[in-house]
């Protein structure tokens, strides 16, 4: 049996929105059959990524009977569900983080001016929603997209700008930057 070309595929469709300049990306549509007296009845559930490119982005699953209904609602849940992610230089992550979701395990790393994003397919999409220019991404775990995108979620949850430690800390944010850098010096005073 032949199978059916997907609605949009992996990692294929984006679009940006004129009334709130958000871009949702359809990480990927499943079609599913559920057997019933009759034959087969099909419906479809699909996974998108909500970003503004400029610091914030949320994820959500829709389930629909029509594929363009199933990415509706995706996209709904998505707005709803938006996070804050501080970014370093508005390009990049402060520092390297990991995160997982159930078998789902990812590890996110700042990069240098201009090595782009380096993620596999729904980490990308993630980061390109987010307005991240440059990092570098590994998934040890499960290629679920599902799995994968709730991971790197949970990993960006978990990023903390220097202020915000700064002020949990109830410090300046140059003592919290200041040591690598005086510790930096010493050892090359030693040399």
């Amino acid at each position: 049996m032949a199978r059916e070309p997907r609605e949009g595929g992996r990692g294929g469709r984006d679009r940006e929105r004129d009334g709130d300049d958000l871009v949702d990306k359809l990480v990927t549509i499943n079609r599913v059959a559920k057997v019933v007296k009759g034959g087969r009845r099909f419906a479809f559930a699909a996974l998108v990524v909500v970003g503004d490119q400029k610091g914030r982005v949320g994820f959500g699953a829709g389930k629909a009977r029509e594929v363009p209904e199933a990415i509706r609602k995706a996209t709904d849940r998505a707005k709803r569900a938006m996070i804050r992610v501080p970014m370093k230089e508005g390009r990049t992550l402060h520092h390297d983080v990991a995160g997982h979701f159930g078998a789902g395990k990812v590890v996110l790393r700042s990069a240098d001016a201009g090595t782009g994003i380096i993620a596999g397919g729904p980490m990308r999409a993630v980061f390109e929603s987010l307005g991240i220019n440059d990092v570098v991404a590994k998934s040890l775990g499960t290629r679920n997209p599902h799995n994968m995108v709730k991971a790197t979620f949970a990993a960006l949850e978990r990023c903390a700008s220097p202020r915000s430690v700064a002020n949990r800390r109830g410090k300046k944010v140059s003592d919290i930057l200041g040591r690598r850098d005086a510790g930096a010096t010493e050892a090359a005073a030693d040399v």
